[in-house]
């Protein structure tokens, strides 16, 4: 599931995406985000063509983590022409997930 490319920004990363990109904002340390993984790997494999998933370690990069103003981890935040448009926090299962994300897609 996971490529691992370099970007100089988070903006640029939004800015070269041709599809919405679904954030997943986790830390190390969380075991719900940890939860996660084998979700957004059923996820991916159900929206693959029309998403792109991104994991941001929040430990890392705290600057995101206040600009998006993410509080509790995990949250899935969603974004669609570089603005975030839909957020989840906490550990969602797989299907209500990927119900959730068509409709938005």
């Amino acid at each position: 599931m996971a490529v691992k490319k370099k970007y100089a920004t988070f903006s640029e990363l939004l800015s070269v995406s041709e599809k919405p990109v679904l954030v997943d904002f986790y830390a190390t340390w969380c075991g719900p985000c940890h939860m996660m993984v084998p979700i957004l790997e059923e996820v991916n494999s159900n929206l693959k063509d029309r998403l792109q998933i991104v994991k941001i370690d929040t430990d890392k990069y705290p600057q995101l983590s206040s600009q998006y103003g993410i509080e509790a981890l995990p949250t899935l935040v969603l974004f669609k022409d570089g603005q975030p448009v839909h957020r989840v926090e906490g550990v969602v299962q797989a299907q209500q997930l990927v119900q959730e994300l068509k409709a938005l897609l």
